[in-house]
C-alpha cells in the first residue's frame, strides 16, 4: 500500500533522514519508534508532501506521490494527524471536523461520515458547538482524529497521540485508535513510548538518527534483548 524507498529528507541544508526504506501493507497497524528528535516526525511530513525529498521515492498504491502536493495526498486517501492537534481553536468541534472533508464535496457522504465519527466519539458529539479551545487535551485528540476520519483516509498517519496526556486518557485514546485500525483503516502511527503500543501494534519499526535499526512483529522486536535494552527500556522477553 505504501512503499518509501531510499529515502533522504531534511530540513535546509541538514539531513535528518538518510537511506531509509520501509512499507506498510493494507489493514496493517504499523507503529515506528525512536528517541526523540530522530528523524519519527519527519519522515511522516515527507510521506504527507510537506516535506521534498532529497533522494529516493513514496509510492502509495502503486502510484508515486512524492511529486504531489499535500491536498492531491490527502484526496487519494493518505492522511497525517499531526503532533500538537492542529486544531482551529476559535471554531466549534462540528465546524473543525467538517473541515476534514473539504476534500469530498458530497455532503450526503459527508453527513454520513459525520454521523459515524461522532458514533466513535460520543464527547464530541456531546460538545458539537462548542469551540475547540474548550475542549480537554484528550478531546483535543479525538477531535483531531475525528478530524483525519472525516477526509475518508485509507491509511492514517497519527503522530505521537500521547504526548502531553494524562496516562488514563492515553488508554482512551489508544482504544479508539484500535477501533480505527479495527474498522479497516491502515494505521502509521509514530509513538516514543513502546508500552503505549506493544498490544495494538501488527508490526513495529525501530529508527534511529535517521535510519531503520529493526522492523518487524512486537514478539520478534522483544526477542532482541541489546535492541530492547537500549532502544526500549526493556529486557527482552
Amino acid at each position: 500500500m505504501l512503499e518509501v524507498r531510499d529515502v533522504r529528507v531534511g530540513y535546509g541544508d541538514s539531513v535528518v533522514i538518510d537511506s531509509m526504506s520501509l512499507d506498510v501493507a493494507e489493514g496493517e497497524f504499523v507503529v515506528v519508534i525512536g528517541p526523540n528528535g530522530h528523524g519519527k516526525s519527519t519522515l511522516l511530513r515527507a510521506i504527507s508532501g510537506l516535506l521534498p525529498l532529497k533522494k529516493g521515492s513514496i509510492n502509495y498504491r502503486g502510484q508515486r506521490i512524492d511529486n504531489l502536493a499535500t491536498e492531491q495526498i490527502v484526496a487519494r486517501g493518505l492522511v497525517q494527524i499531526p503532533q500538537g492537534d492542529m486544531l482551529f481553536p476559535d471554531m466549534s468541534v462540528q465546524e473543525n471536523l467538517l473541515l476534514g472533508a473539504f476534500v469530498h464535496p458530497d455532503r450526503a457522504a459527508r453527513a454520513a461520515r459525520l454521523a459515524e465519527v461522532y458514533e466513535l466519539f460520543p464527547k464530541l458529539s456531546e460538545r458539537s458547538s462548542q469551540q475547540a479551545r474548550t475542549l480537554s487535551g484528550g478531546e483535543r485528540r479525538m477531535l483531531a482524529l475525528g478530524r483525519g476520519l472525516m477526509t475518508r483516509a485509507d491509511l492514517l498517519m497519527i503522530d505521537e497521540p500521547s504526548l502531553g496526556l494524562a496516562p488514563v486518557l492515553v488508554d482512551e485514546v489508544y482504544e479508539r485508535i484500535a477501533q480505527i485500525a479495527k474498522s479497516g483503516i491502515t494505521v502509521l502511527l509514530v509513538e516514543e513510548n513502546f508500552a503505549h503500543v506493544r498490544e495494538v501494534a501488527d508490526r513495529v519499526i525501530l529508527i534511529e538518527n535517521g535510519g531503520v535499526v529493526l522492523a518487524g512483529t512486537v514478539d520478534e522486536v522483544l526477542e532482541n534483548e541489546a535492541v530492547t535494552a537500549t532502544y526500549l527500556g526493556i529486557g527482552g522477553e
